[in-house]
């Protein structure tokens, strides 16, 4: 990859949060619009995102669009909607690489319920997307404390792997793409990479840990 042809990033913020409503209070919105310390979520992955070397920013909305796209108001983003959000992640995947311009090498692919994935680490995987020019995708890797690997997000998609993606369909993403030749996993010191915010009491523990850090 050079710098004629940068690696955009795309945002998934189209979800139904369906487990977080249905553990939540009556009423509760999305929750990538659950606040901490001032912010949605989906604008704390939002601002790692710009702060980082992907560019443009592509915000696939569908769920609560209106509330979203407010969420994220004042930031340098190209909003896309998904009408068909309420059939899966692929959906909004494919919407989201259509988008990508056409001189971007890739793609970084991140889960609007990931707040705890740093600039660093995107910056990290295009630097080593920038070493393996044939890899058609890259996935973080991180060893936990059983001495286990687990893959994790974000995940960056070449452009030579998004005529599959035309073909995904359902909720699993990219993640049948992701084995076999051309897939090159990158080991993180990171173990964000497999940390969301899917339901109340997974936000609530976040918080907490994160009043602790500041104490």
């Amino acid at each position: 990859m050079t710098k004629e042809a940068p690696c955009a990033a795309i945002l998934l913020a189209a979800g139904l949060s369906s487990r977080y409503r249905a553990q939540a209070e009556a009423g509760a919105s999305s929750k990538l619009l659950a606040q901490v310390e001032g912010r949605p979520l989906v604008r704390i992955v939002a601002e790692a995102a710009l702060a980082s070397q992907a560019q443009p920013l592509i915000v696939v909305t569908g769920y609560e669009r209106e509330n979203i796209e407010a969420s994220l108001a004042g930031l340098p983003i190209h909003f896309v909607h998904n009408p068909d959000y309420a059939t899966g992640m692929a959906s909004s995947l494919r919407i989201g690489v259509v988008n990508v311009p056409q001189n971007c090498a890739g793609t970084i692919v991140l889960l609007g319920d990931m707040p705890q994935i740093h600039a660093r680490l995107i910056n990290q995987l295009i630097d080593h997307f920038a070493t393996h020019e044939a890899a058609r995708a890259l996935v973080p890797v991180f060893i936990n404390e059983q001495g286990q690997r687990e893959r994790g997000n974000p995940v960056l998609l070449a452009r030579s792997i998004f005529a599959d993606i035309a073909h995904l369909s359902g909720d699993q993403g990219a993640r049948k793409l992701l084995t076999g030749a051309g897939v090159v996993e990158l080991p993180v010191d990171d173990h964000s990479i497999a940390l969301d915010i899917d339901t109340p009491q997974a936000l609530a523990q976040w918080q907490s840990s994160l009043k602790r850090e500041r104490a």
